[in-house]
Parts: structure tokens; sequence; C-alpha cells
């Protein structure tokens, strides 16, 4: 297994609200954890939101006898939700805090991943594949044929989502299985990668470079040449391969 992690600023924000991280060793029951989390909130408030959430779901991982691996990994994200909920009660400079999460581990040829918000996981081999479905606004409105896909990308509400981690207790964890071959690749980004690429560029640079490295320092270089108008988080996974690789 190969894996290569990074975030960037991204070209007008201040702060890094993004936050990913990536572990091919076991956390509890689970043989590996990758995860990316996008913040939001006030100056402070969008890089704690997301840094916690991690934190908090990777040590419920290492503590969890679970074997379910459905059970272990929306267990750790919903016990994430009420500790920033809670975090966000006892600070004011915390108050309305929140985060979207994506979070995958594999196991043999099987990956298990879940999400709340828009980041989003893509499955990358002869083409590319949305395999989460974004919790906005604007998916509710391509699903209730408001409007086009291909207008989405582009609808002034693009950046609303109607799901995050803080937003309020008893969030509700999508949750999927995917079984993974020889080849595929796996991309992990939040929306300041995937709103500024279009996926089609997303799977000519990955399949475009020499290693999993320069394919993820490429995505960044290109989110950020189309505008970089937001932070950029962005984890890459090769699955079959012996090598491994890890930059933050």
């Amino acid at each position: 297994m190969k894996t290569f992690s990074i975030t960037d600023v991204g070209m007008v924000r201040q702060v890094n609200q993004d936050y990913v991280y990536t572990s091919d060793t076991p956390l509890g029951t689970l043989p590996n954890l990758f995860v990316v989390a996008d913040g939001m909130g006030g100056h402070q408030a969008g890089d704690f939101a997301s840094k916690y959430t991690v934190e908090v779901v990777k040590q419920e991982l290492k503590q969890t006898d679970e074997t379910d691996v459905e059970k272990a990994l929306v267990s750790a994200i919903k016990k994430a939700n009420k500790e920033i909920i809670k975090k966000a009660s006892e600070d004011t400079h915390l108050k309305g805090m929140g985060t979207t999460i994506v979070a995958a581990t594999i196991v043999r040829q099987m990956m298990y991943f879940a999400n709340v918000g828009d980041s989003r996981l893509y499955l990358i081999n002869q083409g590319i594949t949305q395999l989460t479905k974004d919790h906005s606004l604007v998916e509710e409105m391509v699903r209730l044929g408001g409007i086009k896909p291909e207008e989405a990308k582009h609808h002034p509400d693009k950046n609303i989502i109607t799901r995050a981690i803080g937003a309020k207790e008893g969030v509700e964890v999508d949750f999927y299985e995917h079984r993974l071959k020889r080849g595929d690749i796996i991309l992990m980004c939040t929306d300041g990668l995937s709103n500024m690429v279009e996926d089609e560029e997303l799977f000519h640079i990955v399949q475009g470079g020499r290693d999993i490295v320069e394919a993820g320092t490429a995505l960044v270089a290109a989110a950020k040449e189309n505008g970089g108008t937001d932070n950029i988080g962005v984890v890459l996974v090769e699955p079959f391969t012996d090598e491994v690789s890890i930059v933050c």
C-alpha cells in the first residue's frame, strides 16, 4: 500500500481549515485509516473543528474492540460529533464550528468508508467515479430535478452543506463498501479541490503522475492555478503496492 496526503491554504484564505490523516498501521480493530476533514467556523473554530474531529475519531478507534467495521467507524464519527458540540458550548470562540469528514479503511480487498458533508471519495482506474454522495443543497436540488448536474458546480449556493459534524445532535452518517481491484487509486479530497478542478481533469492528473506523490502535488497546483479560492486537502491511496510513502 502506498499513501500520500497534503493540505494547502490555497490562494485566498488566511487560515487552513482542512485536515488530513493517513495511517497504514492498525488503529484498534481497523488495519488502517484515511481521513479528510474540511472545517468551518470563525478564525480559530474551523481549523480546530477539523483537527479535533479527526483526533476524536482516531482515539475512539484505537480504544474500540468492535469488529464490525461499519459500527466502529460510524460510532467513532458520531462520538466526534458529540465532542465538537460539547466543545462549542464551552467556548464562545468555538461557537458555530463544524466540519465535514470522509473516512476510509481497507480490509484486504474491501474498502469501507463513511462521510458527512461534501468532502469526497473518488475511485480512479479506467475512469473516475465519485463514490460518496455530497450532503449539500445543490446535490439535493439535483436529486429533486431542480437543476442539472452540470449546473451544480457553478451554482451560487454550492457551498451550503446540509450535514456537518457539529451541526446538530444525532448526526446521520452515510456508510459504504466497495471491492477494490489492482490498479485502483483512491482520491479523497475537500471541496477546495473538487470545486476548482473538473472530475475529468482530476483523472488525467492522477493517471499522468509518475507516482501518487507527484499526482497529489499536481492536484494542489491545479486547484491553485484555477483560483485556489478555498483550502485544499488531498489523500491518495494506492492499495495494491508494496511501497509506503506518507507525507503530511
